[in-house]
């Protein structure tokens, strides 16, 4: 909610703004025969409608997960993004029509005065002022939606510098180049928006973060002792949140309590050593799937326990196993039976079952060996 509370205050700010130099541009620009300054006016009340959508967006984003919501609401941002540079588009278009007709007609076109001059002035200035506020406020509290708005700011003051260059020329003589830097200020917003818009897509189509952070994801997980790998390693963003999922492989032979340990102590290292991810799913494996072949056919403990069972039925001291382990390694079976040493009369007598418990699992293709533990 404080996220939220930040956005809103600092929008309203630049909402303000916003419809003090547009109302300013559109009625400068007419009365001094500014089309460039009338352009920019638009743009700067255009940016009214997505100030409006930028308070709406966060407000719904900031919302908690739900039953039909389980990873949040952060995409309502993504989807209000897109939304925000389609407008833009729109708005550019129609000023380029514009000002195309302008220069194509053949009616002479007055000379902006001085004072257009000095409204783009203020206008780069109290933008360029908004926009580093703005940013300064997106990067502390990790809002795309924001950063988006705040570039929208740079592109005022941006369409605002080429009106005084447009401005500049007419009063000295070229007529025609204020049209024409109305032209520039529409491709310079589409610029923009489509920036906007392809960062959303990407976004809502899962596509993870950049190659030099999951780099840096992939290093910090195998630092932690106990990882001798990480595979499968995938990232998607929900809104300003980074979602991490990967698997991570540790020694086949320790136990499914230490590798629980291990994978903890990866998700605790990811979560602390990266401000913007904020929801990891990390599985532990004994070997990697992608190198060796899956276990997924060999059966399980209930099924495979009973054969051994079935087989050792007449070996003496069989009866006495009280722990069987089995690891699940490249296809097959290993198997570890545990046994009290003080069941037999003698270490021979051990060895010799020891031995008969092993010939008994020879020539089944499931099991790659068995070792039998005396305690």
């Amino acid at each position: 909610m404080q996220r939220y509370k930040e956005t809103r205050r600092i929008t309203l700010i630049g909402g303000a703004l916003d419809l003090a130099l547009g109302i300013l541009k559109i009625a400068v620009g007419k009365l001094s025969y500014s089309q460039s300054l009338v352009a920019d006016g638009v743009h700067s009340l255009s940016d009214l409608v997505t100030d409006v959508l930028v308070i709406w967006a966060a407000k719904q984003a900031s919302r908690e997960p739900d039953a039909d919501h389980p990873y949040g609401h952060q995409r309502i941002e993504t989807v209000a993004t897109i939304v925000l540079g389609l407008l833009l588009v729109t708005v550019a278009g129609a000023i380029a029509l514009d000002a195309a007709n302008d220069l194509l007609s053949r009616v002479p076109i007055q000379t902006p005065t001085f004072w257009a001059l000095v409204v783009a002035s203020v206008s780069v200035l109290s933008k360029e002022i908004i926009y580093q506020y703005t940013m300064r406020v997106a990067k502390r509290i990790r809002s795309d939606l924001l950063r988006s708005n705040a570039w929208h700011s740079r592109s005022d003051a941006l369409s605002s510098i080429v009106v005084i260059i447009g401005v500049g020329g007419s009063m000295i003589g070229i007529s025609w180049l204020d049209a024409a830097a109305a032209v520039l200020v529409a491709v310079m917003i589409v610029y923009v928006a489509a920036g906007m818009i392809r960062q959303g897509v990407r976004e809502l189509i899962d596509t993870g973060v950049d190659a030099e952070q999951l780099a840096a994801i992939r290093e910090a997980a195998k630092k932690i002792e106990g990882v001798t790998d990480i595979h499968d390693l995938r990232t998607r963003r929900m809104g300003s949140d980074v979602f991490v999922d990967g698997h991570v492989l540790v020694d086949s032979k320790i136990s499914v309590s230490e590798g629980h340990r291990i994978g903890d102590a990866v998700f605790y290292s990811l979560k602390s050593g990266f401000e913007n991810i904020t929801d990891i799913t990390i599985h532990v494996d004994s070997e990697d799937d992608a190198a060796y072949q899956r276990s997924s056919h060999l059966p399980l403990r209930s099924e495979i326990t009973a054969q051994l069972r079935e087989s050792w039925q007449d070996i003496h001291g069989a009866d006495s196993i009280e722990r069987i382990v089995l690891h699940y390694i490249d296809g097959r079976i290993q198997i570890e039976a545990w046994v009290a040493l003080s069941e037999f009369e003698s270490l021979e007598q051990a060895k010799d079952t020891a031995e008969k418990l092993r010939a008994s699992c020879a020539h089944d293709e499931q099991i790659a060996n068995l070792e039998v533990l005396f305690y």
